[in-house]
């Protein structure tokens, strides 16, 4: 009798978080390793939010919170969307969780019957998938071309559709591919939502503050107010305010979706560390020059490993909208031979043996459910990037 439950078997660990251990573990063995493989900013968390969490210590805000956070940060998260994304949300249409992961979780555990689709554009974030599968749900992915900026289009969307669709889940910008959706892109997705009533709308925007050259994401909401009533925006602390470490995810929604998700999560975690709630405080209404800091930083190293990245044969590198990764297409090596005798015989052959050939991590595009790409990383320090981004145009000129 095996001691897991069937449910476990339909997932895999997620595969970025194994191949940044895989790095790390490298690098704890003396082994010169790049690690590209994780979504994690190099800066240290802001100053006035770190100094934030101290006070909260000092206070004794060291209790537990309401399950959906504390009135203070679901007021703050109220009016960053209002100040950010032109979108109004009550406070009680709000919910504080460890992390965005935990917000997506609660949303598909608490709204999927067996059977029940989800729509969701690819390549996408390796845990979207799992995520509704656990939830017992069936995640439909749809193909998005390079030659199309890796965006969907809203006749795929309309073809996507039938009677068991439940969600349609849209990461903007996106991760692995960087590709982000302005209000005009959005205008004829939200047109065909509009003719499928029974479709709700989960909106991932926990990079839209990260978006370069001018460019200017927008969220399903702002661009069709009629779609609220089943729309669920999610963002976080953790990409802009280089928070990571600190598991604070929040969302805004209909009030019966909230409290359905607020009844799973009382249940589970119960409510997210209040230290970091009172941190999170801090980081949406306090100062925001370190986030364009930040932004301008990374748009300073995208157009760097881009075209580094386009040096090297048989890659091809799009310049992306926003986040902070790249998603450049290796077709270019497949089928051949590495330096060191590895065949490539596919994009995950290729991240293997560029990590132990040249002591680079990345992810392999199959994680994001698009082969034939590799995810790369350029939230490092700008030195390292042009070191690894070295190695990666002397492994593929080694390739035969």
């Amino acid at each position: 009798m095996s001691l897991t439950a069937e449910r476990l078997d339909r997932i895999q660990p997620s595969l970025t978080i194994a191949i940044s251990t895989v790095a790390r573990r490298m690098i704890a063995e003396g082994k010169n390793v790049i690690s590209l493989s994780q979504g994690e900013p190099d800066f240290d968390t802001p100053r006035n939010v770190k100094d934030a969490a101290i006070r909260a210590l000092e206070n004794g805000e060291t209790k537990y919170t309401d399950v959906s956070g504390t009135p203070a940060l679901r007021r703050a998260v109220a009016q960053k969307f209002a100040r950010d994304s032109g979108i109004e949300y009550k406070p009680e249409e709000i919910i504080i969780s460890t992390g965005a992961k935990q917000v997506l979780f609660n949303a598909m555990l608490a709204t999927l019957n067996a059977g029940d689709e989800v729509i969701i554009p690819s390549p996408c974030w390796v845990s979207y998938p799992d995520i509704v599968t656990l939830a017992d749900g069936k995640p439909v992915l749809v193909p998005c071309g390079q030659n199309n900026g890796f965006k969907l289009r809203a006749e795929d969307l309309e073809a996507a559709i039938t009677p068991n669709t439940r969600w349609f889940m849209l990461n903007n910008p996106c991760n692995p591919t960087g590709a982000g959706y302005s209000a005009d892109d959005l205008r004829p997705i939200c047109d065909v939502l509009l003719r499928h009533p029974h479709v709700w709308v989960l909106t991932d925007d926990i990079y839209d503050s990260l978006a370069y050259a001018g460019f200017k994401p927008s969220t399903i909401v702002a661009v069709e107010p009629k779609l609220q009533d089943r729309t669920l925006t999610v963002h976080g602390v953790s990409k802009a305010y280089a928070m990571t470490g600190w598991r604070i995810g929040f969302a805004g929604g209909p009030v019966a979706l909230i409290k359905a998700m607020d009844k799973l999560q009382s249940q589970s975690t119960s409510n997210p560390n209040s230290i970091a709630q009172a941190a999170a405080i801090e980081a949406l209404t306090g100062q925001q020059e370190t986030v364009e800091t930040m932004r301008r930083v990374f748009e300073q190293r995208r157009d760097l490993v881009v075209g580094l990245l386009n040096q090297a044969p048989g890659m091809n590198c799009t310049n992306p909208d926003g986040a902070f990764y790249v998603y450049p297409s290796i077709h270019g090596c497949i089928g051949k031979t590495s330096a060191g005798g590895k065949l490539i015989k596919d994009d995950e052959a290729f991240a293997l043996a560029l990590l132990d050939e040249a002591g680079v991590a990345t992810v392999h595009g199959a994680a994001f459910c698009y082969p034939g790409y590799v995810r790369i990383s350029y939230a490092n320090a700008t030195e390292e990037l042009q070191e690894a981004c070295s190695r990666i145009r002397r492994f593929c000129e080694g390739l035969h």
